[in-house]
């Protein structure tokens, strides 16, 4: 089987016959656009799905049973590859990524090999503890941006997708990492929100959203961020265990896909980003990771990689792409 062979075959399984018209791929073919990666700039390492949460959203239905933990000799492996090859920016994911025990010694191997580091973060993982205190002055220390997730304004909603007691948590959460500078102006420790809908329903517009976010929690709380992103949720994992008890898998489907926005495929992440799993496999992006779709559909290791990808080799794509290309895109 060859690379592109791989690349059509592996976008078949992700949903069943009857639930979309068009497969992503066609969709793409239709609009005379190739899927293809340009220049690689991010590594994006997947710490593990141990997670404090179950949130109903997951892609990866992560919670606190997984037992998929990035040891130590995998993290050696891929700041070995880091060190390597050279990335403009390293993206920090899971799972909760503080729940991982080599967490701090990641980001300081990381640190001199990357001018910019990010950790995404669901809040309730950062702890008002010594042990929480001690990650937090660390991320202050290497400056590294923070992509906080904070679902939606309404405390029953983000309760309800995140865990009873996230608001609160979250909220609390936000204020301690503005003591520390972070989300301030001129402080050069960057604080981002990530907000998604809480249910089968597509993001409002990123603007109005950012807008509406900082007037109520400036005004209400008095907290500061730098930027909100808005993001679709991805039919895998846990959110598609839901949409299909819930009956609404083909209709999201369709809204996602009749959304599809050709304008969206030249800035996808995908094109720019490497991502490798809790085990130290590769993929083009975490969702296709949590699909066990591998980049250019061989299992190659990151121990074992030759290189940075190549611009122009093929990404492999499933229907869960639609999610990355609705709308204003997910970039």
């Amino acid at each position: 089987m060859t690379y592109h062979e791989s690349a059509i075959d592996n976008s078949l399984d992700i949903n069943p016959v009857g639930i979309l018209s068009e497969h992503f791929r066609q969709t793409l073919s239709r609009h005379n656009l190739k899927l293809e990666r340009g220049q690689t700039r991010t590594l994006q390492i997947n710490v593990g799905s141990l997670c404090n949460l179950t949130c109903r959203h997951c892609h990866l239905a992560a919670g606190p049973g997984s037992r998929e933990i990035m040891d130590l000799e995998t993290i050696e492996q891929v700041l070995s590859y880091a060190a390597r090859y050279g990335f403009e920016t390293i993206d920090i994911t899971g799972g909760s990524p503080e729940l991982n025990p080599n967490l701090q010694y990641l980001i300081e191997g990381l640190a001199p090999l990357a001018p910019r580091i990010m950790l995404r973060s669901n809040l309730s993982a950062v702890k008002d503890n010594h042990e929480g205190r001690e990650l937090q002055e660390l991320l202050r220390l290497h400056k590294v941006a923070i992509y906080a997730s904070l679902p939606s304004l309404n405390e029953a909603q983000t309760d309800s997708q995140r865990g009873k007691g996230y608001f609160d948590l979250g909220i609390k959460a936000i204020k301690n990492l503005n003591n520390l500078g972070y989300g301030l102006n001129h402080s050069g420790l960057e604080l981002n929100l990530v907000s998604n809908p809480t249910g089968a329903f597509l993001s409002p517009s990123q603007a109005q959203t950012e807008k509406r976010f900082r007037h109520i929690l400036e005004t209400s709380y008095g907290i500061h961020f730098n930027n909100l992103f808005t993001i679709a949720n991805v039919p895998l994992g846990r959110f598609r265990e839901w949409l299909i008890n819930s009956g609404n898998l083909a209709n999201y489907m369709d809204k996602l896909s009749s959304s599809f926005n050709p304008c969206t495929v030249e800035s996808l992440m995908c094109r720019s980003l490497v991502s490798v799993s809790w085990d130290g496999y590769l993929f083009d992006c975490d969702f296709n990771l949590a699909k066990r779709m591998f980049m250019g559909g061989r299992k190659v290791h990151v121990s074992d990689m030759p290189g940075i990808p190549k611009s122009g080799d093929p990404i492999v794509v499933g229907d869960h792409c639609y999610a990355c290309t609705a709308g204003s895109g997910f970039t």
